[in-house]
């Protein structure tokens, strides 16, 4: 989400508050649908003005995105916000946090058929419709990392002068994917783990986007980001300097969801636009837009690029109520283990 690399590297951080509502005229719409997401979703280079264009074409309305750092942020405004939201679409949660999002009594069951849709571990889900996805992964960079780690083992007891930037899991869905991976490969020793792991962390970022600048400025020689940022430095830079880590245990995924909310102003707009993500006009701007695997059959096949990326032979993916249940001990774990406050 987070994996938007060509916002980041192109043109920064964006704001902390996102609208293009009046990014093209509106005579002709009588509807506004209003979609939270995260910033880099709505950033120029993002999939957002593509995505916007492509259904004002056809729902007579006007299409304002407004966005927030992440989607831990996004679940935090809507808690915040209740029952007064002003939000029909909410675009940029995960599975890690869906369960957690049900719990706050402001989603609707979205009625769409999802029989297209093709996600690793085969979710699904009556509020929570997946958009894309993209298993987490050590991205190196091969001019300084001639050997790179070959498992989670490997990063945990390897050369701690091979520093490592990681996000944090309490505001960070890397982050709190990091956590899980790890729960997931060392279960009940994962506090061991993180003991071990701390001295080669160089240091732990609030988001995805300072701690992919801080690697591509050559501070540290890998970051936790996912298996397709390298198709960014294929693709727009023609490079093919940083590359994925492959785990021999297996990688941890991040499936992607959107839901409409109960108050929705605009619902039965918020259902075609859901409608509409899983069609090619919302699809096709995934993989060179959002740097993400599309979660429905694009127009055309991936770029080439896609074909030399890490293919995981194992993925991790917790239940989400496990996850909603267990999320703030593991932290509170987490935390301990690395003597963070």
């Amino acid at each position: 989400m987070p994996s938007n690399l060509s916002v980041f590297l192109r043109s920064g951080l964006a704001a902390a508050v996102l609208s293009l509502g009046a990014a093209l005229p509106t005579a002709a719409a009588d509807k506004t649908l209003t979609v939270y997401t995260y910033e880099s979703f709505v950033s120029e280079w993002g999939p957002g003005p593509k995505v916007k264009e492509a259904f004002e074409k056809t729902c007579e309305c006007t299409v304002e995105f407004v966005g927030v750092a992440d989607g831990v942020a996004l679940l935090t405004r809507l808690k915040l916000e209740g029952e007064t939201s002003k939000a029909d679409v909410v675009l940029g949660l995960d599975t890690n946090l869906v369960e957690e999002a049900k719990q706050t009594g402001l989603f609707d069951t979205h009625g769409i058929d999802a029989a297209a849709l093709k996600v690793p571990g085969g979710f699904s889900d009556d509020v929570f419709l997946p958009y894309d996805y993209g298993h987490f992964a050590v991205i190196y960079d091969t001019e300084t990392i001639k050997t790179p780690p070959t498992s989670l083992k490997d990063l945990v007891e390897g050369d701690a002068s091979q520093k490592i930037v990681i996000q944090d899991p309490r505001t960070s869905t890397p982050g709190l994917g990091l956590l899980l991976w790890v729960k997931s490969v060392y279960g009940d020793k994962a506090p061991e783990a993180w003991a071990k792991l701390k001295d080669r962390v160089l240091t732990v970022t609030p988001g995805w986007s300072e701690a992919y600048g801080l690697f591509t400025k050559g501070e540290a020689p890998m970051v936790l980001s996912y298996t397709t940022s390298p198709a960014y430095h294929m693709i727009a830079e023609e490079t093919d300097r940083y590359q994925a880590a492959e785990f021999s245990e297996g990688h941890y995924i991040q499936i992607e969801v959107a839901g409409l909310l109960k108050n929705a102003p605009e619902k039965e707009l918020a259902r075609q636009f859901l409608a509409f993500m899983l069609e090619p006009g919302f699809q096709d701007t995934i993989p060179t837009n959002n740097w993400m695997m599309p979660a429905a059959a694009t127009s055309e096949p991936l770029p080439e690029a896609f074909g030399k990326l890490v293919q995981p032979k194992t993925t991790f993916l917790m239940d989400p109520a496990e996850v909603a249940a267990n999320r703030q001990a593991w932290i509170d774990e987490w935390l301990k283990a690395m003597t963070l406050k």
